[in-house]
Parts: C-alpha cells; sequence; structure tokens
C-alpha cells in the first residue's frame, strides 16, 4: 500500500503537502508526529473518508481512487481511538457487524464474534454485555476483535492506547503485535505514544508540516540524526520542533 503526492487542505490550510508514503505487504509500519501534523487525514484520505485534493492512493499495485468502495473497504479493518461501539448492540453484535451487514447467518456471526473475543482475551460471557458495561480496556480489546472479525488484509489502528493506564496500554500493544504477526496483515497504527511505537512498529515515519520528514527501521529509532526526531521522542521542551 503507497500513497503518491497526497495534498489536502480545507480551507486556506494546507494539510497534507505532497505526501508519500509506503506500507509494504506485512510490515507495520507506525507514523508518528505532534497534534495537527496529519495523521488522521491520512488514515481518512486512505480509506476515502476524505477525498484528495491531488495525489492517489494505490494498493496491490492498483490505483483505488476508481474501486468500487464496499468491494475496497472489505480489504480493511480499523482499530478506533476511542472504541468507536455501537452503544444499542451487545458486544458479539459490534464484533460481527460486518458479518451481520453482509447477511451471515446470526448463528455463524455469533461464533466467529466469541472467537475473536477469545483471541483478544476475553471470556465468551462477554458476548452478551453491553458497551455501557465495558470498562475502558475491555471496549479497547472489543473494537480490536471486531478490527480483525473479518481476518482482513490491512488493518489501521488509530492512537490504540489512548486513554488506557500503562498496564492495559502495554496489554493492547501486546495483541497488536502478536495479531499483527499471526495474521500477516499489513499494519498502519498513527500514534504519539513512544511505548506502542517500540512494542509495535518494524517501521517508522515522523509526518510533520504535511510532509514525511523522516522514515527508518524502529529499532534505529534512538539513533536518528534529524534534531526534530529526537526531541520528539525524547519528549523534550526545547527544540526545532513546533506544533503547526
Amino acid at each position: 500500500m503507497r500513497t503518491h503526492a497526497l495534498h489536502k487542505a480545507f480551507g486556506a490550510t494546507r494539510v497534507l503537502r505532497g505526501l508519500d508514503l509506503e506500507v509494504a505487504r506485512g510490515e507495520s509500519l507506525v507514523v508518528i508526529g505532534g497534534s495537527g501534523s496529519g495523521k488522521s487525514v491520512l488514515l481518512k484520505c486512505i480509506l476515502g473518508l476524505e477525498i484528495p485534493d491531488a495525489g492517489e492512493v494505490w494498493l496491490d499495485g492498483q490505483p483505488t481512487g476508481g474501486r468500487p468502495r464496499p468491494a475496497f473497504l472489505e480489504r480493511f479493518g480499523m482499530l478506533f481511538q476511542g472504541a468507536a461501539l455501537f452503544d444499542s448492540l451487545s458486544v458479539w453484535q459490534n464484533v460481527a457487524f460486518r458479518l451481520l451487514r453482509d447477511r451471515r447467518p446470526p448463528a455463524q456471526a455469533r461464533a466467529r464474534a466469541i472467537e475473536k473475543l477469545a483471541r483478544v482475551g476475553l471470556a465468551p460471557e462477554v458476548a452478551d454485555l453491553f458497551p455501557a458495561q465495558l470498562s475502558g480496556g475491555m471496549a479497547k480489546r472489543v473494537g480490536l476483535a471486531r478490527a480483525i472479525a473479518t481476518d482482513p488484509a490491512v488493518i489501521f489502528f488509530d492512537e490504540p492506547t489512548t486513554g488506557l493506564d500503562p498496564i492495559m496500554a502495554g496489554v493492547i500493544n501486546g495483541l497488536i503485535r502478536d495479531i499483527v504477526a499471526e495474521t500477516g496483515a499489513t499494519a498502519l497504527t498513527i500514534t504519539h505514544d513512544m511505548a506502542s511505537v517500540r512494542a509495535i512498529a518494524d517501521r517508522v515515519a515522523m509526518l510533520h508540516a504535511g510532509t514525511i520528514r523522516w522514515t527508518g527501521r524502529a529499532a534505529g529509532l534512538d539513533d536518528a540524526e534529524d534534531p526534530m526526531v529526537q526531541q520528539f521522542i525524547h519528549g523534550r521542551p526545547e527544540g526545532p520542533f513546533t506544533q503547526p
């Protein structure tokens, strides 16, 4: 999957400015950057939720612009920042939402949901609870189970540990790492949580001022020569980094 020369503006505010990014099949890429740097807009452009002003998104060597949206979106799973569960649906119905929409028999959909809940460490009885009955960590795990319910080729993780305590954040990071390794899915994560970066990334890209400023292997992040990267990853208040 890759983007080529993506541009996106909202009025006079230019968010993406010719962004080029490539994620190899089966790779876990984490995009870091400050608030307002364009991380979420990048995800929305890839998914077609925002239409780029210029540039293209490619998947499997083909531009995605002309593809029917349902067929294109079937390739993807997503863990949303706030889990984004449907309050009126039970846990298993949330996990199996896409399966039910595609008219999978309810018994089969429920069985698949319970299977995926088990994969994220939740017992079968959780399936009949409602989102209001879940802790923050449980809700995040339900969101992860939904993201993998259809065994997608590409999974997006939008700030996966936001709002979690350090222990539960570590649990979620471990689940993401293991699931990506087991399934061979391509993973694209956006976050500013450096613990998540170090736990789940094969490669890291830093987005700043609408372009990719730096990219490299996660193992070499601490050795990056870019002073802005060093300031960001170590949270130093002084340095060249400025919020857009």
